[in-house]
C-alpha cells in the first residue's frame, strides 16, 4: 500500500518552451566536458591530475581533502585540457578534451551482494558517492556516515523539467540492484518519492510515497520533511532515481556509466527536445544551433529557471545534469513603464498584474523587476513553502547568525533549493538561496 502526502502550498510556473514529448533526438557530439567542484557542497577538492594527463571514463580527477576516499571522476575519456583556478588558486573546474574514439573505462569488480564496507568504498571511488547529499547541511556525505533513512526522489517538479521516471524506464534490474546497495548503507527505512498516479513498480523493503505534481514537491527536502523529519544529531541521505539506477548498473557490471538525458528547454530554444550526452558536457554541444536568432540577448542556464546556474553558450552542463533552459536576458528590453508595465504578457503572482489571472504560458526574462530592499515580513514565503517551518523567521535567524534560533526553526531540514520559490515571490528581492547556503555552511563549521 502506497502512502499519499497531500500538499497545498507551492507554485507551478507556466512557462513557454516545454517538452512536447520525451523522444530523444539522438546523441550529442560532445567535444569537451568539465567537472566543477562548486557543484558539490562540503567537498574540499585536491587534484589527482595535471594538464596534459590522459584519463579514462571514471578516472579520478579530484578527491576530498577531508575524506580522501570520496572522489570526483572523469565522465568521458580524453586529455585534461585545463585546470581552471580562480581567486586564491581555488579550483573552479577541470576541463577534459574528449577523445571520441576512446571508450576505455576504469572498471572494477561488480559488488552486488557485497558487504557495507566494500559498497562504500566502491561508491566513493567511482564518484557516485558525491552524487548523494545528506540532511542536515545539504552536503556530500562523509563516506562513513550511518543514516537513519534514505530518501530517493523519482519526480522533478521544477519548471520545464524532464520526467525522472521516463529517464529510468526499462531499467528494472538496475533499479532493484541499486535498492539492494542502499540497504547495505542504512538499517532504517528507504523511501522513494513518486508523482501521484506513478507507474513505477513497488519494490520490496522500500516505501513508495506519492506526492502531487506541485512544485517544490519534487525536492528531497520537502519529501523527507513530510515523511520522516530530520532532527538534530540525525542524518538522512538523499539522491535521485537516476543516480540510484547508475549505482545499480555499477554494482551489476563494474562499469561506470555517465551518460545523461538532458532536456533542452526554454522560450528561446527553437525546438525543445531531449538529447543524450555525458555529465558535464559543453553547452555548445547541447544548444548550439538551436537558440532563436531574434536579436535578443539570451541567458543560457544549466538547470531550471529557479535553481539553475547561468553558464553561457561556452559553459558546461552542471550537476545534477538534467536540464538546460534558455530565456531572454532582458538587458536589451525596451517596454513602456518597464517592470511596472501592466501588460498581460507580464508573469507575476501579484493580483495587481493581469497575467496573474490568465491561463497562458509566459516567456519571462532574467530581469530583477524591482529593487532590493529591507526584508518585508509579508507572509509570501509561507504561501509557497510546504514544510512545517516558518521560512521568514528562519532567514532572519540565519542573517543574525543566531545558531540556537536556526536550530529551533528547522535549519537541519532545509536546503537552498527549498527556498527557490520563496525567492521568486519575495517582494524584497533577497538572494534567499545564497543566504541559506551561507547559513548552512556557517552552522556546519560552528557545531
Amino acid at each position: 500500500m502506497r502512502r499519499t502526502v497531500s500538499l497545498t502550498k507551492g507554485l507551478n510556473l507556466n512557462l513557454e518552451g516545454g517538452l512536447t514529448s520525451k523522444e530523444s533526438v539522438g546523441k550529442a557530439c560532445v567535444g569537451r566536458v568539465a567537472v566543477v567542484p562548486d557543484d558539490f557542497p562540503g567537498f574540499v577538492p585536491k587534484l589527482d591530475v595535471k594538464e596534459g594527463d590522459k584519463v579514462s571514463i571514471g578516472s579520478p580527477l579530484l578527491h576530498d581533502k577531508n575524506d580522501p576516499s570520496v572522489r570526483l571522476v572523469a565522465p568521458a575519456a580524453g586529455v585534461v585540457e585545463a585546470v581552471v583556478r580562480g581567486a586564491r588558486r581555488k579550483i573552479e573546474r577541470v576541463v577534459i578534451a574528449v577523445d571520441a574514439a576512446e571508450c576505455q573505462a576504469e572498471t572494477r569488480e561488480p559488488f552486488a551482494g557485497a558487504d557495507a564496507d566494500t559498497v562504500r568504498r566502491a561508491l566513493a571511488e567511482s564518484g557516485l558517492w558525491a552524487m548523494m547529499r545528506q540532511r542536515p547541511f545539504d552536503v556530500v556525505p562523509n563516506s562513513a556516515v550511518k543514516p537513519k533513512a534514505i530518501m530517493v526522489t523519482a519526480m522533478d517538479t521544477a519548471p520545464l523539467a524532464l520526467s525522472l521516471e521516463e529517464s529510468v524506464k526499462g531499467k528494472t534490474a538496475e533499479l532493484k540492484a541499486g535498492i539492494d546497495v542502499l540497504r547495505t548503507l542504512c538499517s532504517g527505512p528507504i523511501y522513494i518519492g513518486v508523482e501521484k498516479g506513478s507507474s513505477l513498480p513497488d519494490s520490496d523493503g522500500v516505501e513508495m510515497v506519492e506526492f502531487p505534481r506541485l512544485h517544490p514537491a519534487g525536492n528531497a527536502g520537502v519529501q523527507i520533511a513530510n515523511i520522516d523529519p530530520v532532527n538534530k544529531g540525525e542524518v538522512v541521505l538523499t539522491l535521485d532515481i537516476v543516480t540510484l539506477v547508475r549505482i545499480g548498473s555499477l554494482a551489476l557490471t563494474g562499469k561506470p556509466d555517465w551518460t545523461v538525458e538532458v532536456a533542452v528547454t526554454g522560450s528561446e530554444v527553437e525546438r525543445p527536445h531531449v538529447v543524450t550526452a555525458v555529465a558535464g558536457a559543453g553547452m555548445d554541444a547541447l544548444v548550439g544551433g538551436n537558440v532563436k536568432v531574434d536579436g535578443r540577448h539570451h541567458r543560457v542556464i544549466s538547470g531550471n529557471v529557479l535553481t539553475g546556474v547561468p553558464v553561457g553558450e561556452d559553459g558546461f552542463l552542471r550537476y545534477p545534469y538534467r536540464q538546460v533552459t534558455v530565456i531572454p536576458e532582458g538587458d536589451d528590453a525596451d517596454e513602456f513603464m518597464g517592470w511596472a508595465s501592466m501588460s498581460p504578457s507580464k508573469m507575476s503572482v501579484s493580483p495587481s498584474f493581469i497575467g496573474r489571472f490568465l491561463r497562458r504560458k509566459f516567456s519571462p526574462d532574467a530581469r530583477l523587476n524591482g529593487g532590493r530592499r529591507a526584508m518585508i515580513m509579508s507572509g509570501e514565503y509561507d504561501k509557497v513553502f510546504p514544510m512545517d517551518i516558518l521560512p521568514e523567521y528562519l532567514v532572519k535567524a540565519i542573517l543574525a547568525k543566531d545558531i540556537d534560533r536556526m536550530e529551533a526553526l528547522g535549519i537541519y531540514e532545509v536546503a537552498p533549493e527549498d527556498f527557490a520559490l520563496a525567492e521568486y515571490v519575495d517582494p524584497s528581492k533577497l538572494e534567499l538561496q545564497k543566504i541559506v547556503r551561507e547559513g548552512l555552511d556557517y552552522l556546519r563549521n560552528e557545531v
